[in-house]
C-alpha cells in the first residue's frame, strides 16, 4: 500500500504524483535496491551526522519526537525523519529542525527518481534515499531517524552505524508484510515481529528497549547477540517508575524527570526509553534539565491528541474531542487506558481494511457511548457491518467525520480513531497542520 500524498506546489506534485505510481514488486524482499540506488547518488548514508535509529510497533514516533525536542534543547541542530505523515508529505523530512521546503522537496525527489528510474524502487525506499541526501548534504549535529515497516528489510536499514539504535513496544502490525512466511526467521509471531525490529541493531551500537515478556524478548536477545550490538534492556539495564513523575535508574545513577504534556501513561514509558537511549550512547553529553525540557515541549500529532478549536470542533460545541491515529490492540489498551479516567466518549472510526476492528472496540467496550463509521481517505476501508460482529453498539455510516459529528447526541465528549489517515484529514479540516 502506497501513503497517500498531494501538495499545493505544483513542482512537489509532478514528483509526488510519480511516487505514487510506484509500487513494491511482487516477490521483491530485500535492501538491494535501495543500497544501488544510493550508490547512484554517492552513498549519503554513509556521510550522516550521529544517528539516533529507532524501530518498534508503537511508540516509535513519540519516542523520536523525545529525543528530538531533548536534542534541540540541548542546543544541538537536529535532523528528524519520521513516519508517515499526517496532512503534508514534507513533515517526514524536518531539516536543522524545520519542515522540508517546497522547491528543496521537489528537487531530491525528483533527483533520487531519475537515478533510478530503471531500477523500480517502492515509494519508501525513495523517501528515505531523498532524507539522506537532504541530512548528508545540511550540517547539523544529529540525526533522528524513524523506522518504517519492521526494521530489518526497512529501507533505512542500510545505514551502516548509528550513535544508538532503540526498540518501543512490541505487537502485531502489518501482519502481510511482517509475518511472510520465510526460512530462517523465527516462527512464533511475536518472535519474529521481535526479530524484524531488534534487526536494525548493527555491530558495537548499543540496542537500547523496553522490557518484553519471555518469548520476544529471548528473540531481541538472540537477534542483538548474532549481530554484535550490547544490549541495554529494560527491567535488567535500565528502568522507570512511572508516579507523578518519572524516576528513572540506570547503573550510572538516577534521575527524577517532569511528565510529558503528552497525555497517557505510555507517553511517559516512551520519554523513558528517550532518556535510556541518550544515557547509553557515547557522540554527545546531554543535560538534565535539557531531558526535563525536551519531555515537555514534545508534541507529536494526532496521539491522544486534544484539538483545539477549528472548523470541525466548532460543529461539536462544548465536547472535547480526542484524536488518535491508533489501529492495532497495542494502540487500543494505551487509549482505554487513557479513557479510564475521562468521560466515556462517542467512536468515530475509519479503519483500513487490513486492520482488525477489534483492536480498538474491544478495550473501548466499556467507554464508548455510540459508535459511528467513516471512510480512511485514499484506502480501501471497513465498512460498516465490518464492525458489527465487535461491539454491541448501533453502527452508524456516515460519508465524513463532519458528518457524524452533527448527527451526535448533545452529550459525550468524542473519540476520532482508527487511521493516521483518517487523523491527517481531521486535523487538515480542523485547520490545524503539523508544523
Amino acid at each position: 500500500m502506497k501513503d497517500f500524498a498531494i501538495s499545493e506546489n505544483a513542482d512537489v506534485q509532478a514528483q509526488l504524483d510519480r511516487l505514487g505510481a510506484l509500487s513494491l514488486p511482487s516477490g521483491r524482499l530485500g535492501l538491494d535496491t535501495v543500497r544501488e540506488l544510493c550508490a547512484r547518488l554517492g552513498d549519503p548514508q554513509e556521510h550522516l551526522p550521529p544517528v539516533f535509529h529507532v524501530a518498534g510497533t508503537n511508540g516509535k514516533g513519540s519516542t523520536c519526537s523525545y529525543l528530538r525536542h531533548i536534542l534541540e534543547a540541548e542546543g544541538l541542530t537536529v535532523h528528524s525523519a519520521t513516519k508517515p505523515h499526517l496532512v503534508r508529505y514534507n513533515e517526514r523530512i524536518r531539516i536543522a529542525g524545520q519542515l522540508i521546503e517546497d522547491d528543496l522537496l521537489a528537487a531530491l525527489l525528483k533527483e533520487v527518481l531519475d537515478a533510478g528510474h530503471d531500477l523500480e524502487p517502492s515509494f519508501f525506499e525513495v523517501t528515505t534515499v531523498a532524507t539522506f541526501l537532504a541530512y548528508a548534504r545540511t550540517p547539523a549535529d544529529v540525526c533522528v531517524i524513524e523506522t518504517g515497516l519492521g526494521g530489518r528489510l526497512d529501507a533505512t536499514n542500510v545505514m551502516p552505524t548509528a550513535a544508538v539504535c532503540g526498540i518501543s513496544t512490541l505487537g502485531i502490525d502489518h501482519e502481510a508484510f511482517l509475518l511472510t512466511p520465510e526460512e530462517g526467521v523465527p516462527a512464533d509471531p511475536m518472535a519474529r515481529i521481535a526479530f524484524e525490529k531488534a534487526s536494525i541493531a548493527k555491530p558495537g551500537v548499543p540496542l537500547v528497549t523496553m522490557a518484553y515478556p519471555a518469548v520476544p524478548g529471548a528473540s531481541v536477545a538472540e537477534t542483538a547477540a548474532r549481530i554484535g550490538a550490547p544490549l541495554i534492556m529494560r527491567g535488567r539495564d535500565w528502568d522507570a517508575q512511572i508516579a507523578g513523575s518519572i524516576h528513572y535508574r540506570d547503573a550510572a545513577g538516577e534521575l527524577t524527570l517532569p511528565l510529558p504534556a503528552l497525555p497517557g501513561e505510555h507517553q511517559a514509558e516512551n520519554a523513558a526509553l528517550a532518556v535510556a537511549m541518550l544515557r547509553h550512547q557515547s557522540a554527545m553529553s546531554v543535560s538534565l534539565a535539557a531531558m526535563g525540557k525536551g519531555i515537555v515541549d514534545a508534541r507529536w500529532p494526532a496521539r491522544l491528541q486534544r484539538l483545539g478549536q477549528g472548523p470541525l470542533t466548532d460543529l461539536a460545541g462544548q465536547r472535547t474531542i480526542w484524536l488518535d491515529g491508533g489501529h492495532n490492540p497495542d494502540a487500543g489498551r494505551a487509549i482505554a487506558r487513557h479513557l479510564a479516567s475521562q468521560p466515556p466518549v462517542h467512536l468515530i472510526m475509519g479503519m483500513l481494511a487490513n486492520k482488525d476492528p477489534s483492536a480498538i472496540l474491544k478495550p473501548l467496550a466499556d467507554r464508548a457511548l455510540s459508535l459511528s463509521v467513516v471512510p480512511a481517505p485514499g484506502h480501501d476501508a471497513h465498512q460498516p457491518e465490518d464492525f458489527a460482529p465487535f461491539t454491541s453498539l448501533p453502527v452508524r455510516s456516515f460519508a465524513t467525520v463532519p458528518e457524524a459529528l452533527a448527527a451526535l447526541p448533545p452529550q459525550g465528549d468524542v473519540l476520532i480513531v482508527g487511521s493516521l489517515y483518517l487523523a491527517g484529514e481531521v486535523l487538515r479540516l480542523n485547520a490545524e497542520i503539523p508544523d
